[in-house]
């Protein structure tokens, strides 16, 4: 089975899935196979490992160490062609649809496409959306280009459904790493309602609560980073993903009604 069938199994099995980003750059190898160890006993499903710039030395040894001593799907979130790594369970193919700055369109994706085979890597073709804010992302000035204004689902949805129609397995609706603003329920909602592959959404989610009304909006995949980067958040793993997980929530109701009953 391969990882997106895995995913796929989580979606339907427990309403939405969670991932936990990490960026090499912004944290030592020790402390992300802290972050990763709470990770794993909170229900996550997936880690994505990825960065902007890259600018640490650790990239393929903290994937190692990941595989070497937890049991979870790594999946690659990558910026550029150098953020590719044999130890990961799959890498996001990204195509910046939203945008229309070639490089990041197709080019990129060229460049990096013999190294995934190569690497016997599981690419997973996702459509990625900038979406607007309140602040310049990493990921839109690096990338050069502009995020689909957040009052204009129906820009989204186009541009989702292009996405969809070109073949893409996942939509990746995106705010940008400590982003003001996430990306509206409304726009999720509308897109979720035009496209039938998953749909993850990422960005500015602070709080399990927020994280909740994502997923009820349509949502197939959460996606957290910045919020957990403080040490003193950690403890909001376990919360977000019991938000996003909303069937085993109804479960464990419908278990506790039926002993009342």
């Amino acid at each position: 089975m391969t990882v997106y069938e895995k995913l796929l199994q989580v979606r339907d099995r427990k309403g939405s899935g969670y991932f936990v980003l990490i960026d090499p750059d912004k944290k030592s190898e020790s402390e992300t196979l802290s972050i990763v160890e709470q990770c794993a006993g909170a229900g996550v499903d997936g880690i994505l490992v990825g960065s902007s710039l890259l600018l640490s030395q650790r990239f393929n040894s903290t994937i190692k160490a990941i595989k070497q001593q937890f049991n979870i799907p790594v999946i690659l979130f990558p910026g550029s062609t150098i953020q590719l790594s044999e130890f990961a369970d799959a890498v996001l193919f990204l195509s910046l649809i939203s945008g229309r700055n070639p490089e990041f369109l197709i080019s990129t994706q060229v460049l990096g496409a013999p190294i995934i085979r190569k690497m016997a890597l599981e690419a997973i073709s996702t459509g990625y959306m900038l979406i607007e804010s309140g602040k310049t992302t990493a990921a839109e000035f690096m990338s050069n280009s502009k995020p689909i204004p957040r009052d204009k689902n129906d820009i989204a949805v186009a541009h989702a459904m292009a996405g969809e129609y070109l073949g893409m397995k996942m939509i990746y609706l995106e705010a940008g790493s400590g982003a003001i603003h996430s990306v509206p329920e409304t726009m999720i909602e509308a897109v979720s309602a035009y496209v039938q592959i998953p749909v993850v959404v990422g960005g500015g989610i602070k709080t399990p609560e927020e994280a909740r009304k994502k997923v009820e909006a349509g949502a197939s995949f959460i996606v957290t980073g910045n919020v957990l980067e403080s040490s003193e958040n950690l403890n909001l793993i376990k919360e977000f993903a019991q938000a996003v997980h909303w069937k085993e929530e109804n479960k464990m109701e419908l278990q506790r009604f039926r002993k009342v009953k």
